[in-house]
């Protein structure tokens, strides 16, 4: 489940609590969201009021099995090298539950504020995921890429176990870097048809790599429990390996995840 991290005013213990839940609950996983400077204020639109690593971290130490995923880290805001360091000794932290999703953004003026390069997210984004997973399986120095290079050092922890590389985004970009870096596509929501046409595509551009197709989508409290529960069975018809549901504002978001568990029981 996609966890509520719109609103400034929700104590950040309400967040954990919420993660809590979704591991008693049974949900497989607990996702956040990133914006370091959304273009308006944060709310239904726009989610990331604490930033994901360090809230996962936080929700790592109070937890036993569920994963832990970004829905999705902006890539070509980060330095790839930290973010492996910080990643990898999440990893360790947490024994193996992480899920790194990456995205490479939309918003111009994060970048501008963060000196990114905003043209070539899309580039930038592929040569980020290309050091991760160098470092991740334990590669050395030297390492030369397009954009990120280094001639000496030696990186640790290495992974026990590489962390789950996840890619987000229904474009055609977004399926080839998923079939070319990823463990883990996460599609955002599209109707079932939809899903299952981008699903084949990445098959095909997989080419016998094994990339889990996922959905993320969002259940308006408007809409009855049944018919989202309708809505999870149709994706898993089609290949949806899994899907990431975001139950709206926090205010009742435990009461509506306890009513979709209920109502998918057996089903």
């Amino acid at each position: 489940m996609v966890l509520p991290d719109e609103s400034p005013s929700m104590p950040a213990a309400t967040l954990v609590d919420l993660a809590r839940a979704a591991e008693d609950l049974g949900y497989a996983a607990v996702w956040l969201p990133d914006h370091v400077l959304p273009p308006g204020a944060y709310g239904p639109t726009f989610g990331g009021v604490y930033e994901p690593l360090v809230t996962l971290a936080y929700v790592a130490a109070v937890t036993q099995q569920v994963r832990l995923g970004t829905s999705v880290l902006v890539a070509p805001l980060r330095d790839p090298f930290v973010l492996a360091k910080q990643v990898a000794t999440l990893h360790q932290l947490s024994t193996g539950r992480v899920v790194l999703g990456l995205g490479v953004g939309w918003n111009e003026q994060e970048f501008d504020a963060v000196g990114a390069d905003y043209a070539h997210r899309g580039a930038v984004t592929d040569d980020v995921l290309a050091v991760l997973q160098h470092l991740f399986a334990g590669g050395g120095a030297p390492y030369r890429g397009r954009r990120f290079s280094y001639d000496q050092g030696v990186f640790a922890p290495v992974p026990d176990g590489s962390p789950h590389l996840m890619v987000g985004g229904n474009s055609d970009a977004a399926l080839r870097r998923a079939a070319r870096y990823a463990d883990i596509w996460q599609g955002i929501p599209a109707s079932v048809d939809a899903f299952a046409e981008r699903a084949r595509r990445l098959t095909e551009l997989a080419d016998g790599r094994d990339v889990a197709a996922t959905l993320r989508i969002g259940w308006d409290p408007a809409v009855p429990v049944g018919r989202i529960a309708d809505d999870v069975v149709a994706y898993r018809e089609v290949g949806a390996a899994a899907l990431a549901v975001h139950f709206g504002e926090h205010e009742g978001t435990r009461e509506r995840m306890e009513a979709l568990v209920a109502a998918l029981s057996g089903r």
